[in-house]
């Protein structure tokens, strides 16, 4: 890890509040932005103007959980938060006298397409289709729409970030009542107006065999100090274990650290009411997201969980099995 001040822009968020102290507690300066409880506000450029101005690193975490129902206002509210933050950081760079060395933008591991096939990587990988795919091509697109000649760009695609809360909260509460089978595609009625929106997930892999890429929340900040002090690296990178699995054995795993033995398959059909009342999308479990880490690893960058279950234990406080 470098030294110089850090820009983070979306610190309130679960990844935000994990880099925060980590990076305080190395000795460095940090300046925060978010809608509220953060230094900075959005709405003031000129404040964030002089932050980024002789900043060692600008950190783009800002964007609204795509954890809803695609709703048209939620649609746009979803690209807005992260193209107007985006382009703000952007602005700020392009005024800096001593703009940043680095800047590291949240993308997703989404962008490339439905894969049961082959993983992708950042060399070989397919982009998708869709609104998410949409959505992330758009929020790269920011990344690199203006001019900045002093300032290396990452745009980090992530994987599912596994953690203390985060996408996991969830998960554990429905194993611990029985509800932690794998969770199994099927047909499932599309109407012309979400298939208009690209907002539906078409049928793929049966019996929860869709890959799942993950990557823990703590080799994702190891990620962005590698970052740092790897020059060569820019551009797309894929922020994702080297060892993905499937979703029945991500489910099992989960089941597995918390101590219950039995989980049904949960059919799509129910996956869709489920999702209806929580007001989510089933894309964000059926979706075979298979994402390789081929820049980090010919980098050299070594996961402090390159296996799934030590990364289920330690975001779950279980102990080794």
């Amino acid at each position: 890890m470098r030294d110089g001040r850090v820009v983070i822009g979306g610190s309130t968020g679960f990844m935000g509040q994990y880099l925060l102290p980590r990076l305080r507690a190395a000795g460095r300066e940090v300046v925060t932005i978010s809608r509220s409880g953060a230094d900075l506000g959005w709405d003031d450029q000129a404040a964030i103007d002089r932050a980024v101005d002789g900043a060692a690193l600008v950190i783009g975490l800002a964007g609204k959980s795509v954890n809803c129902r695609y709703t048209p206002a939620n649609r746009a509210a979803i690209f807005a938060s992260r193209l107007h933050t985006t382009a703000s950081l952007g602005t700020a760079i392009s005024r800096a006298i001593e703009p940043p060395a680095l800047w590291v933008n949240s993308s997703t591991a989404t962008i490339y397409r439905h894969a049961e096939d082959r993983p992708m990587t950042e060399s070989s990988g397919e982009i998708g289709t869709g609104f998410s795919v949409e959505v992330a091509k758009a929020w790269e697109a920011a990344l690199y729409a203006e001019d900045l000649p002093a300032t290396r760009r990452v745009a980090l695609r992530s994987a599912i970030v596994l953690g203390h809360g985060g996408v996991l909260g969830p998960l554990k509460n429905l194993a611990r009542i029985g509800l932690g089978g794998a969770q199994h595609d099927g047909p499932w009625p599309i109407s012309r107006a979400r298939r208009r929106a690209g907002t539906a997930h078409l049928r793929g892999a049966g019996h929860g065999r869709q890959r799942f890429s993950w990557v823990h929340v703590e080799d994702v900040a190891r990620i962005i100090d590698f970052l740092e002090e790897t020059d060569s690296l820019e551009g797309a990178v894929n922020a994702a274990a080297p060892n993905p699995v499937d979703n029945t054995e991500f489910m099992a795993t989960v089941r597995r650290a918390l101590g219950v033995r039995f989980g049904p398959p949960m059919p799509r059909w129910m996956l869709e009411l489920g999702a209806i009342g929580i007001r989510t999308e089933t894309e964000l479990i059926l979706k075979s997201r298979w994402v390789l880490p081929e820049k980090l690893t010919r980098a050299g960058f070594e996961f402090r969980y390159p296996t799934l279950e030590p990364a289920i234990r330690e975001s779950f406080d279980v102990a080794p099995a």
